[in-house]
């Protein structure tokens, strides 16, 4: 029968355990994940099992870095989405968490349009780091992106969204999210969303402001393929700022809902 073992198929006898294929293949292994799940004793295998075998101290080969960065994940997971392609809005606290976590995942193709610049003020909530200071923020979450996850098609665009160039940002792209912070950006993208692409999944927020209970942080199904992700209440303002931990739950929120579209589990 055939299994995966660290991303190849190979060739094994039926009634082969897990002990068995690390003794062939990796018999200094220090981890063994099956099917997604870490294991401890030897388990019988069966075919389309998928197997990773990690030496901790050990650097992999580029095709078992790729495969190890998902040996974690539900199994057929990462093959479903390696094809998949999402559109992010804005990359401050909601999109710039939204498109890591989307990396994580190992989304095939990812494009995130901003105009702006790292200051210092976006680092209480947004992923980006001190000495990104003073550096466009597709550029700095690009280069960032990199580090996590290099087998992806990154497609930083920086420019301002507006009605000459949505059209041709998102028409290729199997889901929408929009992650700005302004009410009146806001709006301007669902409207055009909803107008001319009204059969794409589009997924926005509203509400993820201040400490307040993250529960209240939900999903809300407004119409056929438009989802909004937040509390519906607690907009920033003053004496209610944007924290950390809020913004990242519902930009986290709005990422695992877009996966679970990509999955056909919704």
């Amino acid at each position: 029968m055939n299994i995966y073992v660290n991303g190849k198929v190979v060739e094994i006898e039926d009634n082969e355990t897990t002990d068995y294929v690390k003794e062939r293949y990796k018999p200094y292994a220090d981890l063994i994940i099956l099917n997604g799940f870490p294991i401890n004793e030897p388990v019988k295998l069966k075919e389309g099992d998928t197997v990773v075998l990690i030496k901790k101290s050990e650097i992999p080969t580029p095709l078992e870095i790729e495969y190890m960065l998902t040996s974690r994940h539900t199994p057929g997971v990462y093959k479903k989405l390696k094809k998949s392609s999402v559109v992010v809005a804005g990359v401050g606290g909601l999109g710039s968490n939204i498109v890591v976590s989307l990396a994580r995942m190992g989304v095939g193709r990812i494009r995130f349009a901003d105009f702006d610049i790292v200051e210092p003020s976006n680092i209480n909530r947004q992923y980006y780091f001190i000495d990104q200071i003073g550096t466009k923020k597709v550029f700095a979450l690009h280069d960032t992106l990199m580090r996590i996850n290099p087998y992806i098609k990154y497609e930083p665009f920086d420019n301002y969204l507006d009605i000459n160039n949505m059209y041709s940002m998102f028409e290729d792209f199997d889901i929408i999210i929009e992650a700005f912070d302004k009410a009146e950006e806001k709006s301007k993208i669902t409207g055009f969303v909803l107008t001319h692409f009204k059969d794409k999944p589009f997924i926005a927020a509203s509400g993820v402001a201040g400490y307040g209970d993250t529960q209240e942080i939900m999903i809300k199904k407004i119409k056929e393929h438009f989802y909004i992700v937040g509390d519906f209440k607690t907009e920033a303002s003053m004496g209610m700022g944007l924290m950390a931990p809020r913004v990242a739950v519902a930009a986290n929120i709005q990422a695992n809902l877009a996966v679970r579209i990509l999955l056909g589990d919704i």
